[in-house]
């Protein structure tokens, strides 16, 4: 199990959970919040590196949003700057994926002699793979009305545990290769639920303006990028423009997977992990 801790910085109190040993790695998601069960993102990293699971302002345990902008990444970054400071870190690595891997991306442009590298998987560099008929986010997709629908359920805070539950295993089955392994996939215990205040800042606040495509090229602590071939939330084409914009990037292909290679492909996930 992670072991809990609660780290006072000069940002608040924030929750993080805690698990291996060796060089410090920060991870966490946009919009998700973890507890003691860990995730199954983050779980490889422990083999190689002490792993810090971080619960961002106004997800679990940690200090609340005071001001709508505080929810940004430009904010959450300074309040991992924060947490950094406060656990007397030098530098850490960090590995972020889907929107965890776009916070990674802005954090290695904001504070880049924080990081000692970064890991970015099934990720953008723009609002562009909202328009990419291959993302289940484009309105030409032909799951994408019915994410809408779930989505939509997700967010009410009316909709029942069990539903959202049910209906989060059906975004999931959308983002994964072979959904009917889904039960196979995802049999051990995780964390990492949706928190709609932060998914919504990021959806409508932040997301209709992101583009950091022109700074890419200003990220040069080591990069590696990974991708599904089939990712079907940030079509593979994305993590390629990434990697091809960033100075001696890696590029790691998961062909076996869509949006998920760390359940789809584990083996070779955890390889990647332990060569970084």
């Amino acid at each position: 199990m992670w072991i809990q801790q609660f780290i006072e910085t000069t940002r608040g109190s924030f929750e993080v959970f805690v698990k291996g040993d060796g060089k410090p790695i920060c991870v966490t998601h946009l919009y998700s919040v973890y507890n003691e069960k860990g995730n199954t993102f983050a779980n490889p990293f422990t083999e190689d590196g002490t792993v810090y699971l971080v619960n961002l302002r106004g997800a679990g345990n940690s200090v609340e949003s005071v001001q709508k902008d505080d929810l940004s990444m430009a904010d959450s970054i300074i309040d991992l700057e924060a947490i950094r400071a406060a656990l007397q870190i030098d530098k850490w690595a960090f590995a972020g994926h889907s929107t965890g891997g776009m916070l990674g991306l802005v954090y290695a442009i904001q504070a880049p002699d924080s990081l000692t590298r970064i890991v970015i998987g099934g990720a953008a560099a723009s609002k562009a793979y909202m328009q990419h008929p291959g993302s289940i986010y484009c309105p030409e997709n032909p799951n994408n009305k019915r994410l809408r629908e779930i989505l939509s359920s997700i967010n009410n805070p009316t909709t029942p545990v069990e539903k959202k539950r049910s209906f989060s295993r059906e975004w999931t089955e959308m983002s994964i290769y072979r959904p009917e392994k889904y039960d196979q996939y995802f049999n051990k215990p995780n964390s990492g639920s949706v928190v709609p205040e932060r998914l919504d800042y990021y959806s409508y606040t932040e997301l209709p303006n992101y583009d950091i495509t022109e700074q890419l090229s200003q990220i040069t602590i080591p990069t590696t990028i990974y991708c599904g071939l089939h990712d079907a939330q940030c079509p593979y084409y994305f993590s390629e423009e990434i990697a091809n914009a960033i100075p001696n990037a890696k590029l790691i292909t998961f062909n076996d997977s869509n949006h998920l290679p760390f359940v789809e492909e584990p083996e070779k996930f955890v390889e990647m992990a332990a060569s970084i």
